[in-house]
């Protein structure tokens, strides 16, 4: 194989979610493409790059000339809301299904030992003044439901503290809308129990 193709096949198997197999077939495509859609692509990529940087204040990705993202610059979000989240993909989500109208803050990953991420890798450093400035009164949790997931949640609380007046909530956890018992699992079933409310 040419040293060049392959390099470029190690390049995109580095990605997410792809595998060699699947590099190759993208690498492949591209090349013997013959409407120019690789170098458009390569100059997407090198614009994105050059342009695009997290948002100061909550992490987003903008490429504001200010430097603050659409989302801290929308003051009819200002509505003493703050979701926490885990990363970018988590603010596209929300954003798609239109259940939150407030402000975000990107954490950017989780604690993790396994993982090598730790307190200082967090995006935090920020956030108590945060939350003076922008006058918020709720801080809504949207992490994965996992070990890491708590375990970040409960660090953030600590750092934030219970003197700043601000309500600490998080995402419910269950039986999802239209979901049928049969197809849940034991660990889902068991918050759904545990969690359950008065009728």
């Amino acid at each position: 194989m040419n040293p060049k193709i392959e390099k470029l096949i190690k390049q995109f198997a580095k990605l997410p979610r792809l595998g060699s197999r699947a590099a190759q077939r993208i690498v492949l495509s591209l090349l013997q493409d013959k409407t120019g859609r690789a170098e458009k692509l390569a100059n997407s990529l090198l614009d994105a790059v050059a342009t695009i940087k997290p948002c100061p204040i909550c992490g987003v990705l903008t490429d504001s000339e200010n430097g603050a993202c659409e989302f801290c610059r929308d003051e009819s979000r200002a509505n003493g809301q703050l979701c926490i989240v885990r990363d970018l993909s988590d603010v596209w989500t929300l954003e798609k299904s239109a259940v939150f109208l407030g402000r975000y803050h990107i954490l950017g990953g989780l604690l993790s030992g396994v993982a090598g991420m730790t307190p200082d890798d967090l995006n935090i450093s920020n956030l108590s003044e945060r939350i003076q400035r922008e006058n918020i009164k709720e801080i809504i949790f949207a992490l994965p439901n996992t070990v890491e997931g708590k375990t970040t949640q409960h660090y953030v609380m600590s750092v934030i503290g219970g003197d700043a007046g601000v309500k600490f909530s998080e995402l419910a956890s269950g039986v999802p809308l239209g979901g049928d018992l049969d197809y849940l699992d034991d660990g889902t079933l068991s918050l759904a129990f545990g969690g359950r409310k008065e009728l």
